[in-house]
């Protein structure tokens, strides 16, 4: 839309910040403690606090059955369908016996039916957890010294990791919900948690990798894990089992055959083709058929225990060992479920409380790990079929979670012919959407490189260092980038847009003119102890002034004034000291004559007069030294003025203050006042004001009136008053 030329007037009086505080009647904030309100106690806040922590009990009640019970019906069937193979599949990604991901399918997903607020994310397995949780379990088992401390086998070793750590990870993640500490998700940028995501699908890839061919690896954990697997799979591949391969393959043109028709006929269909149940279902009847376990030696999943478990504690002896990887774990599922439910909140008009999801993923993490289950988010492809199949609330992961209970008691046991490379190859097939992620390398190249530069350090440390430690490493690499962003700002100076009271960068804008006599400087961030420094440098060099060397030399030539008075005052006294010596040692002689006395007499009066002249020529030059000092300009002391007489801080981007900032901005008038430029203000929002009052940075030689409510307003009274003010650059001061 074009904008057709508007012109608009504007009359008011010239405002400091002294006058714009008495015009609008400036008062500070009353002070408001929130901590008050937690203590108290009433029905309705009882009321309220029970319908925050446990949403269900809201949106239940009014929830629209013939409107909406059919799609979440269906979409809870669809998601079901999905969460049974990818249940199976990521079992086996963790390490662990395929019926605990059956578990990890049913109880997380029930539980945040009741806690969550987001209504269409599916809960449940997740590649990515998977993979963190199956480099933990293998990397501690394949310690005998451990597995013997545990009195266990390896597979229930790995089990009881993979439990307690999700007693663990919920415990961190309801314990920061609590405390309101949803906020730290923000510090994962979006590139960082695509690189992150992108690099585990990497790992979820190889660590299949001993699936589809049917060799036998070691385990490795560790930095460069991934690296040394790589390795061992090339060294291995002569030992290949080709059934194996045949299988996956197989199995991975079909599942991405029946993607494909679904993409195309998606319109036309009311629900998904169910491709991967279809698959798991055809590739369990031909296993059982042919007998593939023992004519071709393809693994296949073996028994699945139907029925539930009874709950068990965790192992409190594993909390000091798993400690650090829990939290990273932590960290990284809220992520990717407040990053996909504040997507689809967006898309449908509703607020996803980002505390409350913590609480809700933490419960359901907490109360999974009783039943051996292990950690757990959302999943990016079941949450998009959760929504595209009409899926409308919670209800629909409340069916699927059904679906699985009937499962887990009557029909499990039907897989236990299932082959293994079937898994890996659902497994493989589900990474297409995060491998994706790739092509953020061009689009970043060409919008933002910081952003690049963050996604590829966050991707090759998460390949290298492993998923805990290259976590942490983007995550300091991307503050640390910031704090750099932060201290290499862009400084500039301003000038007016011709009739306008609009200031604009005069390298950018070839319009914009400075105003003669006055310099406009402005920084692109806040001023704070790590740039403040810079802030200093850049403006005195923008300014074109060398100030501290005219500070320098303009201190030397004084030294010199007053080290020539001092000499003048020391011949002054040497001069007095003479002449009282002389008088008091005249003598007379008795027997001169007459005509000598005159004579002397005569000589006497002569010197006498000649000292008197020589006595007021030095008190004179004394009284001009002594007054000198008090007219000390660079223009009388022989150095250059600088080409500007006021110069105004455009300070509309401060978003806060610290002392070292005040320090700052105080040394700032100083100096340019010992070069007769003052010094101005402006643009101050009202909590910065605030802040330079707390750290006293307004007295006697910095008021008020020295800060002005826009860069115009300070530019005019700077005109104004060089031209009607007093000249003198000490009296300029004093407004």
């Amino acid at each position: 839309m074009e904008l057709q030329r508007r012109d608009y007037h504007v009359e008011r009086p010239l405002l400091n910040q002294g006058q714009l505080e008495d015009l609008g009647h400036w008062g500070p904030v009353p002070n408001t403690y929130q901590w008050r309100t937690w203590f108290r106690c009433s029905r309705a806040r009882a009321h309220a606090l029970l319908l925050h922590y446990v949403p269900v009990l809201g949106w239940l009640p009014r929830y629209p059955v013939r409107d909406w019970l059919l799609g979440d019906l269906l979409s809870g069937l669809s998601v079901a369908i999905m969460q049974l193979p990818q249940g199976l599949a990521y079992a086996l990604l963790a390490g662990l016996p395929p019926m605990f991901g059956l578990y990890s399918s049913f109880y997380p997903v029930f539980v945040y039916f009741l806690f969550g607020t987001s209504r269409h994310i599916s809960v449940g397995t997740f590649a990515v957890m998977s993979v963190m949780v199956g480099g933990v379990t293998e990397s501690l088992t394949a310690d005998d010294a451990f597995l013997q401390s545990l009195n266990a086998t390896v597979d229930d070793a790995r089990v009881q990791v993979a439990y307690t750590l999700s007693f663990l990870v919920g415990l961190f993640q309801v314990g920061l919900g609590l405390v309101h500490f949803g906020f730290v998700v923000t510090y994962l940028s979006e590139p960082l948690v695509r690189s992150y995501t992108t690099a585990a699908s990497v790992q979820v890839l190889v660590s299949q990798l001993k699936y589809v061919f049917g060799i036998k690896l070691n385990s490795h954990s560790g930095p460069l894990s991934v690296i040394y697997t790589v390795l061992e799979v090339c060294a291995k591949l002569p030992e290949t089992v080709p059934g194996t391969v045949v299988t996956a393959l197989v199995a991975g043109v079909v599942l991405v055959m029946v993607k494909l028709l679904n993409e195309k006929l998606k319109r036309h269909l009311p629900l998904p083709i169910p491709g991967e149940l279809l698959t798991l279902i055809g590739a369990t009847g031909i296993s059982f058929g042919a007998k593939l376990n023992e004519r071709f030696r393809i693994d296949v999943v073996g028994n699945i225990t139907t029925g539930l478990i009874p709950p068990v504690p965790p192992k409190t002896e594993l909390f000091a060992t798993l400690v650090g990887n829990a939290f990273a774990i932590a960290v990284v599922g809220f992520a990717i479920a407040i990053s996909l439910g504040k997507i689809f909140a967006l898309r449908h008009g509703y607020r996803v409380d980002s505390n409350q999801e913590l609480v809700a993923l933490g419960l359901s993490n907490l109360i999974g790990s009783f039943f051996q289950c292990f950690p757990v988010s959302c999943s990016m492809s079941r949450s998009l079929v959760q929504e595209g199949t009409g899926g409308n609330t919670q209800v629909a992961g409340a069916v699927s979670s059904l679906f699985i209970l009937l499962i887990i008691l009557k029909l499990g046991e039907l897989f236990r012919d299932l082959p293994k490379a079937v898994l890996a190859a659902v497994i493989i097939v589900n990474l297409k959407g995060m491998m994706k992620q790739f092509s953020d390398i061009c689009t970043l190249w060409k919008a933002n490189r910081v952003d690049l530069l963050i996604w590829l350090v966050t991707f090759v440390a998460t390949i290298l260092l492993n998923l805990d430690i290259g976590l942490a490493v983007s995550i300091v690499f991307s503050l640390l980038l910031v704090v750099i962003r932060m201290q290499l700002p862009h400084y500039s100076i301003l000038g007016q847009v011709p009739d306008t009271d609009i200031y604009r960068d005069v390298a950018e804008y070839s319009g914009a003119q400075e105003v003669p006599g006055v310099k406009v400087f402005r920084s692109s961030a806040t001023i704070y102890f790590a740039n403040a420094e810079l802030y200093s440098d850049s403006l005195k060099q923008k300014c074109g002034v060398d100030v501290d060397h005219l500070i320098s030399q303009k201190k030397k030539r004084i030294k010199k004034q007053e080290m020539k008075m001092k000499r003048m005052k020391k011949a002054k006294k040497s001069q007095k000291q003479g002449t009282s010596s002389k008088i008091s040692s005249v003598s007379v002689n008795v027997n001169t004559t007459f005509e000598d006395i005159k004579s002397n007499d005569m000589e006497d009066s002569e010197a006498k007069v000649h000292q008197r002249e020589e006595l007021e020529d030095t008190v004179t030059s004394n009284q001009e030294t002594v007054k000198a000092p008090t007219m000390n300009t660079l223009k009388s002391l022989g150095l250059p003025q600088p080409g500007f007489h006021t110069l105004i801080l455009d300070l509309s981007t401060l978003s806060f203050v610290d002392t070292v900032c005040i320090k700052t901005l105080k040394n700032i008038f100083r100096d340019f006042r010992e070069i007769e430029v003052e010094v101005y203000i402006a643009a101050c929002y009202s909590p910065v004001i605030t802040q330079l009052e707390a750290g006293h940075f307004f007295g006697d030689d910095i008021t008020k009136q020295h800060l002005f409510v826009s860069v115009h307003d300070a530019v005019t009274f700077a005109l104004h008053h060089r031209k009607s003010g007093p000249k003198s650059p000490a009296s300029a001061t004093k407004l």
